[in-house]
C-alpha cells in the first residue's frame, strides 16, 4: 500500500465519523501548517475567516497548548466570542479537537457532527487516526541533491528533455530522480512534489 493510499484510508475513516466535516492543520511551523486538510462547508470556512475566529477559537487555543483530545463542550466557558454558537448555524453542533506533537512538529485537528456528541470510543478512534495522519505526513528531512536539481529544473519551467540536457543525464534518469522525489514526498504528481518540496523548504 502506497503512502497516499494509506493516507486516503485514514482520512476516509475520519470522514465517516466526523459527518459534518473536519479541519486538520498538520506540522505547524512559524504559526502556519505545512499541510491543511479540511472538509467543512465552504460557507463556514468563509464566515470563520471573515470574522477572524482563528484568533479567538477556544479549540485552537487549547490545541496549541495541550496534547490529546477534548470535546468542544468542555471548552465552551472560554468561548467569549461565540465561535461555537456561530458554528452551530453551519451544522457543527458537536465537536472534538485533537492536538499531537512529535519530532518538533505539532498538528491540530477539529472534527464535527450535527446529530450527537462523539462517544468516548469515537474520540479514541479519531485521536488514533489523527496521530496516524500526522505520522504519514511528516515532512522528509531531505531529498538527495540529484532529486533537488531535477525538481528545480521542472519548477523553473524546463521540459524533461531540456532539464535532462541541462543536468547532463538521460531523460529516463531524470524521470527516475523525479519519481524518487515524488515517493519521498508522498506526492501523486510532479507538480504536487514541487509544491511540497517548496512548503518543506527543501528546494
Amino acid at each position: 500500500m502506497t503512502l497516499n493510499s494509506k493516507l486516503d484510508l485514514e482520512v476516509s475513516q475520519l470522514r465517516r465519523i466526523a459527518t459534518s466535516g473536519y479541519f486538520m492543520g498538520l506540522h505547524i511551523r512559524f504559526a502556519s501548517p505545512l499541510i491543511t486538510l479540511q472538509s467543512y462547508r465552504e460557507d463556514w470556512i468563509e464566515y470563520y475567516t471573515e470574522k477572524g475566529y482563528v484568533l479567538y477559537d477556544p479549540s485552537i487555543q487549547w490545541a496549541l497548548s495541550k496534547q490529546g483530545v477534548c470535546r468542544w463542550r468542555d471548552l465552551a466557558a472560554h468561548d467569549r466570542q461565540g465561535v461555537f454558537d456561530a458554528a452551530r448555524k453551519f451544522d457543527l453542533n458537536y465537536g472534538i479537537t485533537c492536538s499531537w506533537e512529535s519530532e518538533a512538529s505539532r498538528s491540530i485537528g477539529s472534527f464535527a457532527r450535527a446529530d450527537r456528541e462523539f462517544t468516548d470510543r469515537e474520540m479514541e478512534l479519531v485521536f488514533a487516526l489523527f496521530q496516524r495522519v500526522h505520522d504519514l505526513t511528516l515532512p522528509p528531512d531531505r531529498l538527495t541533491q540529484p532529486q533537488i536539481e531535477a525538481l528545480r529544473c521542472i519548477a523553473n519551467g524546463d521540459r524533461h528533455a531540456a532539464a535532462a540536457l541541462k543536468l547532463g543525464i538521460s531523460e529516463s534518469a531524470l524521470k527516475a530522480r523525479i519519481a524518487g522525489a515524488r515517493q519521498r514526498l508522498g506526492a501523486r504528481t510532479t507538480a504536487e512534489a514541487i509544491q511540497r518540496a517548496k512548503d518543506y523548504r527543501l528546494i
